[in-house]
């Protein structure tokens, strides 16, 4: 590959620096429950409201913090069925992957899109109705695509949400410890 040309996907984002231990609280607290009041947000680190307003608003200006999400219950949706779909590409050209990254997100019942390394290319997390939508999916949807030359899915019994540690990440201590 040329040294002019970046792999697909964003450019990788600076790591925010100055992260303190209340900016890390905060990322926790708000991890937890992203709709926590500010009045609380503040008593549970110890500093004034207004402080934490202001510290929640740079947090969310650096990039820390990209966004609050709803938690939602798919079952409560008609979408009981999860999966996790391993997908690999055929031809790797960037004009491929740029079609197929731009297009998979907005598919209905797609909840994410990962881009991993290994045997495989992506991972997508979806829901469905039932067993047959989810075939009809994956039918319909991604072995019907060019740039796909493998699909394997997975179903998902049971999915549990972490919630970081503002103290420890897989990232903060070398392998071993």
């Amino acid at each position: 590959m040329p040294k002019d040309r970046r792999s697909p996907g964003p450019a990788p984002r600076p790591v925010p620096e100055g992260l303190d231990e209340v900016d890390r609280k905060l990322v926790q607290l708000l991890t937890a429950d992203g709709r926590m009041p500010n009045n609380a947000l503040a008593e549970a680190v110890g500093i004034a409201a207004s402080t934490c307003l202001t510290r929640v608003r740079s947090l969310r200006e650096r990039g820390v913090i990209r966004g609050f999400h709803a938690d939602v219950d798919l079952t409560a949706l008609g979408q009981p069925l999860q999966a996790l779909i391993a997908i690999r590409i055929g031809a790797h050209s960037r004009d491929e992957i740029d079609r197929f990254r731009t297009k998979v997100p907005r598919l209905p019942g797609v909840l994410s899109l990962f881009h991993v390394s290994g045997a495989n290319d992506y991972l997508l997390h979806v829901s469905a109705a039932t067993p047959d939508a989810l075939r009809e999916f994956v039918l319909d949807h991604l072995t019907a695509d060019p740039a796909v030359s493998h699909a394997e899915t997975s179903l998902i019994f049971e999915h549990v949400r972490g919630i970081p540690d503002a103290h420890h990440s897989p990232t903060s201590h070398p392998a071993g410890r």
